[in-house]
């Protein structure tokens, strides 16, 4: 099921980040190109954008949600500065309790439609304006971009 694959994901990918040395995570993929430490940043952020996703989906009749500009949170936040194995486990303890908040999430508001959404704007992977939009897509396309971030860092699938 997803959510166990969630879970394998989130613990196997803090043991690997933890391996990875202070130094090494400061130290961006090409010229322009966020470090770990901006990367990891990046997905508290959006565990933060999206817990209250998950938390306002089950309960409102549209999946209308505010989006936000991923460069200017992180330089504001200036994760660069902050101490590696600090980001690492607010990364791994976040996603631990919002698997928690996805696994207590009622099955019909998951599968529920919403012809509502601003999922054509926020989503990774995009919902057409006029296709009806669940819950449940949002929170899988949430750890499908998990993903995807967590590949960069690592050079290899997740």
């Amino acid at each position: 099921m997803f959510l166990e694959d969630f879970r394998r994901t989130i613990e196997s990918s803090a043991e690997r980040l933890r391996s990875i040395t202070e130094e090494q995570s400061e130290t961006g993929r090409a010229e322009g190109k966020w470090s770990p430490k901006e990367i990891v940043g990046h997905l508290i952020d959006s565990a933060a954008n999206n817990h209250q996703r998950f938390v306002r989906g089950q309960f409102s009749e549209n999946m209308v949600f505010p989006g936000y500009d991923q460069n200017q949170w992180n330089e504001v936040q200036q994760y660069a500065r902050e101490s590696w194995p600090l980001l690492v486990e607010l990364w791994r303890l976040y996603n631990l309790h919002l698997l928690h908040v996805m696994s207590c999430a009622d099955r019909e508001k998951l599968k529920r439609s919403h012809g509502e959404h601003s999922l054509n704007k926020i989503a990774w992977e995009l919902v057409g304006e006029k296709e009806p939009a669940t819950l449940e897509y949002v929170m899988r396309d949430y750890v499908e971009h998990l993903k995807h971030h967590l590949s960069q860092i690592f050079g290899d699938s997740v």
